[in-house]
């Protein structure tokens, strides 16, 4: 693919060396959002770069569980997804255009593009363009709106930062101190972040509970202790590798934090009967159903509620941290691998979660 460097001023780069390079092409494939089960790729103009944009070119691009709402339901059932427009959001991209006034991005480089601000439009979140070849960013911010990535992460691995920061929030929203006891809901891909970044803030144990077959074998791989809810009960397990601590109707799994990464009732129901003393709970999984809260038997076994929602630019460097450390193969949890020609298939491959787990939109296939 032919590409060009518009870097510096006057055609010269920061460091004064002259930039010459082939044209882009005039046109990009882009996967364009019709309504429910209805998206065509199609060709789109390649946007223009102005003196404070750069433009990249994605490299892998991962399906979100919200991506494959609004193909399965229609607008309005994940992020905010426009009929007739371009969408995608968990990408890894490599600069391939810099703006004349740029001088914090060179071409070349790969970033991972934070979706609230690399469109310098919060509510472009979900409409970032992951499913287009290109992507204009605006006025971009190193270190805020576009992030450079770890040459020691792969670029299947880099696709998933975006999910993995959310699970990492929600992991520090678990306020764990060292040696602590997680659980976590919900072996999708934001579970198992949630696990590996309390592993990597200082738990001294973690579970992860599921009833998919597929996604524990995927956390056994990668070393976690898992719980299969088809035949265990999550307190029974919890007990017998956590150990025994008190809650107010007595003996209970010694759980400091459990991580609703699932979005069942039952996860609920189950800290609000068997949570210990002392003990707290964080939500992360998306569910706007309505749940019966005892605040009596909450204040008297001093338990902590708390939603994590997003994540903050510092959740950012920790994960590709997690990620370069060499201790956990992040690229395993991807599954199904697609290209952009065939992202239909990939948004269905995505809602079958009982055969995949991660699916990504390979862009350069």
């Amino acid at each position: 693919m032919n590409i060009t460097n518009i870097s510096g001023h006057d055609g010269m780069t920061g460091s004064g060396t002259p930039q010459t390079s082939p044209e882009l092409p005039a046109t990009m494939r882009s996967a364009v959002y019709l309504g429910k089960e209805h998206v065509e790729v199609r060709d789109v103009p390649i946007p223009s770069v102005g003196d404070d944009d750069i433009l990249v070119r994605n490299i892998c691009s991962g399906v979100c569980g919200t991506d494959v709402a609004v193909y399965s339901h229609g607008p309005g059932t994940g992020h905010k997804v426009d009929v007739g427009g371009e969408f995608g959001h968990e990408t890894v991209s490599r600069v391939v255009a810099v703006g004349r006034n740029v001088t914090d991005f060179q071409v070349g480089e790969r970033v991972y593009p934070y979706p609230l601000l690399a469109k310098g439009d919060p509510h472009r979140a979900g409409t970032l363009g992951g499913f287009s070849q290109y992507m204009l960013c605006p006025k971009p911010v190193r270190g805020v709106s576009l992030y450079p990535v770890d040459p020691a992460i792969s670029d299947r691995a880099a696709s998933l930062i975006e999910p993995f920061t959310v699970g990492m929030r929600a992991a520090k929203h678990a306020h764990q101190r060292e040696g602590e006891h997680i659980m976590v809901f919900g072996a999708g891909t934001i579970g198992i972040a949630a696990a590996l970044g309390s592993l990597q803030l200082g738990a001294g144990k973690v579970m992860i509970c599921d009833y998919s077959r597929l996604r524990l074998e995927k956390a056994v791989a990668l070393g976690l202790q898992v719980c299969d809810l088809n035949q265990d009960d999550p307190i029974d397990a919890a007990r017998a590798y956590f150990g025994d601590a008190r809650s107010l109707d007595g003996p209970t799994a010694d759980i400091d934090c459990m991580i609703d990464a699932a979005g069942a009732e039952s996860v609920f129901e189950t800290f609000m009967a068997h949570g210990k003393i002392y003990g707290r709970f964080v939500v992360v999984a998306v569910n706007n159903a309505m749940r019966q809260l005892d605040l009596l038997r909450l204040t008297f076994a001093n338990q902590t509620l708390s939603g994590s929602g997003g994540y903050m630019p510092e959740d950012v460097a920790d994960v590709q941290r997690l990620m370069a450390c060499g201790r956990w193969d992040i690229g395993s949890i991807i599954t199904a691998s697609y290209d952009l020609e065939h992202i239909e298939d990939a948004l269905r491959a995505a809602g079958d979660t009982a055969r995949n787990l991660t699916v990504v939109i390979d862009m350069e296939a």
